[in-house]
């Protein structure tokens, strides 16, 4: 109920929060905020939020089985009668009758027994507590795909930031080798090779800026608002551990609380209510019925003819309707109706098994994910190792000029897929507890917990400081 009311308000909070960043556009905006504008523009989210309330009012509609009900009839006819009487005498009597006839009457029911009609309520009562779980899944579905934008812009940043940094890098190199040669301290080939490595870093930093351009229409695009600017993670980045680092607690979970499971148990109860209702067409039905009504013959009636008349009825009684035979319909109907409950029986497993593996798979993601990011921590301090000893072993002449361009590739590479990695795992979490069923705006307030808490000065993540370049040699190099 708690998630209920947070989304049921969530309109209204993104309308206030978009007052405050269209004040202030400057601003770099968290997770949580693009979250609240999602909701406030998300065509998917809106639709469950249409379909959720729609069912609501559908639910109300079969409580009307079991209400009275009341209608008010009138009506205004005329009509004109023409008989012979014919007597002893030679002559016959001619009479014409003509004129209105007005009549109005209320009629009301009420349903005593008919259980098919309390089977219909409990069932859309159900039908209401299937719409809430779409709409968890739907709110489910906007924070990953929020929480994946966010973090896809603020890779392709990084990705930016580090190319450019090569870039600079290189630069350097290339500038290092065109001295060399000049005073005579390295060939040409030199050269070529850094102005080779120079021009492909250019042509990845021209992908990477249309890489990152892309990323920031699509995060636009889910919240509504041009030119968002994300939050970057703070330095140095402390990824949480996954807690209870037990993939059964998940599974269990994921079994019990994901919403795709609850829609499935929710409609095998509906099924299984539908049998219940179909077996009622046996049953008799019992209502009380009552009406009173008046009717007026300004000109008269037939055995009163030109007698102004005025009569008033009112009935009350109960009325019982026994079903004796239907063709069979009543028989068939239960049959499908168990067919049906199988089949409701059969989705559920399928249900139940789909999230286990979804679950399973998302805890391990996470758990190869974190070390995957220890592994990287530990190549990028492998590669500035190597690329300083490269460096070195340039200076006495035991390495040449590919060798140091190499080596800044390799580093480079890996600081870019180290970025990558932890956004990665970011991710993983959101998804296995989507897959658990527990994915909820606390989980995006402790994300939000690990963004740079002051506000940037630039909207783009601060580039990673470029490596110095080593200093013109005086040794010449072996070739």
């Amino acid at each position: 109920m708690t998630s209920l009311r947070r989304i049921a308000r969530a309109p209204f909070l993104a309308a206030g929060i978009a007052g405050v960043l269209l004040a202030g556009t400057a601003q770099a905006h968290t997770l949580m905020d693009l979250v609240e504008l999602a909701r406030g523009y998300d065509a998917p989210w809106q639709s469950a939020r249409a379909q959720f309330d729609a069912s609501v009012s559908r639910a109300e509609q079969a409580r009307a089985g079991l209400l009275p009900s009341v209608a008010a009839q009138a009506g205004v006819s005329y009509s004109r009668t023409n008989y012979r009487v014919k007597t002893p005498t030679p002559l016959a009597q001619n009479f014409d009758l003509h004129g209105p006839k007005q009549e109005a009457a209320l009629v009301a029911s009420q349903p005593l027994y008919r259980p098919a009609n309390r089977i219909t309520f409990e069932q859309g009562q159900r039908s209401v507590a299937i719409a809430h779980a779409q709409l968890e899944a739907a709110d489910q579905d906007l924070l990953v795909r929020v929480a994946q934008a966010y973090f896809d812009v603020l890779a392709a940043q990084d990705a930016l930031s580090v190319v450019q940094a090569q870039k600079k890098a290189v630069s350097e190199q290339l500038a290092f080798a065109k001295s060399n040669f000049e005073l005579g301290n390295a060939t040409i080939t030199d050269t070529r090779e850094a102005q080779a490595r120079h021009d492909l870093v250019q042509a990845q930093e021209i992908a990477t800026t249309n890489d990152l351009q892309v990323k920031r229409l699509a995060l636009d695009q889910i919240v509504g608002l041009a030119g968002t600017s994300p939050q970057p993670l703070a330095q140095p980045v402390v990824l949480p551990a996954v807690e209870p680092a037990d993939m059964l607690h998940w599974v269990d979970s994921a079994e019990a609380d994901q919403p795709v499971v609850r829609q499935a148990q929710i409609a095998l109860d509906v099924a299984r209510l539908e049998t219940r209702k179909a077996e009622t067409g046996h049953l008799p039905t019992v209502d009380l019925q009552a009406s009173y009504g008046v009717q007026r013959n300004p000109n008269g009636m037939v055995n009163q003819p030109f007698v102004h008349s005025r009569a008033t009825s009112g009935t009350v009684g109960v009325a019982l309707n026994v079903p004796l035979f239907a063709g069979f319909a009543v028989q068939n109907r239960v049959k499908e109706t168990l067919s049906l409950e199988d089949k409701a029986q059969a989705d559920l497993d399928h249900a139940r098994r789909t999230v286990a593996q979804a679950a399973r798979s998302a805890y391990l993601g996470v758990q190869s994910g974190m070390q995957q990011v220890k592994a990287l921590e530990a190549a990028v301090a492998s590669s500035q190792s190597a690329l300083d000893a490269n460096r070195l072993g340039y200076d006495v002449g035991v390495r040449v000029n590919i060798d140091i361009l190499n080596a800044q590739s390799q580093l480079y590479q890996t600081r870019r897929e180290l970025a990558q990695a932890r956004y990665n795992v970011l991710m993983g979490e959101l998804k296995l507890r989507q897959a658990a069923g527990s994915l909820n705006d606390d989980d995006i307030l402790r994300l939000n917990a690990l963004l740079v808490q002051d506000e940037p000065e630039s909207t783009d993540a601060p580039a990673p400081t470029a490596l110095p370049p080593s200093q013109p040699s005086t040794t010449t190099p072996q070739r």
